[in-house]
């Protein structure tokens, strides 16, 4: 396993090891090898809890855009279904399908998807569990809980 950010990193780190596995395959070339630049996208932070992503979309319908979340991976997938009526003088609207694969946190869930303006906003949510928000750790405090503990026992 080589490490492109330093090993020294590691050294003070401690269940890393699916952020590591995650930055590997990004740099496997694998997500790499398709460029995902149409239709353009915007990711939004709101604030420390609620993100965006807006993708435009003009041209398509709801029955034309596919949105899938499986596990850390929300995939969002249009397929072009009407056909071309009449000759177009010029053609300056993209109208083609794509593919855009966005990797999400442990902690981060779809809360809806709308179309607004020619914009798919796909809402999401970074839910952190009330074990994993920041809390004071006590010195000797565990020692206090199992006096307590013993005490309630007898």
């Amino acid at each position: 396993m080589s490490y492109p950010f330093g090993r020294n990193v590691l050294l003070s780190s401690v269940g890393f090891d699916r952020l590591i596995d995650a930055i590997e395959e990004m740099n496997s070339g694998e997500t790499l090898s398709k460029a995902q630049s149409y239709p353009p996208y915007n990711i939004i932070k709101k604030n420390e809890r609620d993100y965006a992503i807006e993708i435009a979309v003009a041209g398509f319908k709801n029955e034309e855009i596919d949105i899938t979340s499986e596990g850390n991976k929300l995939t969002v997938v249009g397929k072009v279904k009407a056909e071309q009526t009449g000759e177009y003088l010029h053609k300056g609207i993209a109208n083609r399908d794509f593919s855009h694969d966005f990797t999400l946190a442990e902690t981060v869930i779809v809360r809806s998807a709308d179309i607004e303006n020619g914009l798919l906003i796909i809402k999401l949510e970074n839910v952190i569990p009330e074990e994993k928000l920041p809390r004071k750790i006590l010195i000797g405090g565990n020692s206090k809980l199992v006096i307590e503990e013993i005490k309630e026992a007898a």
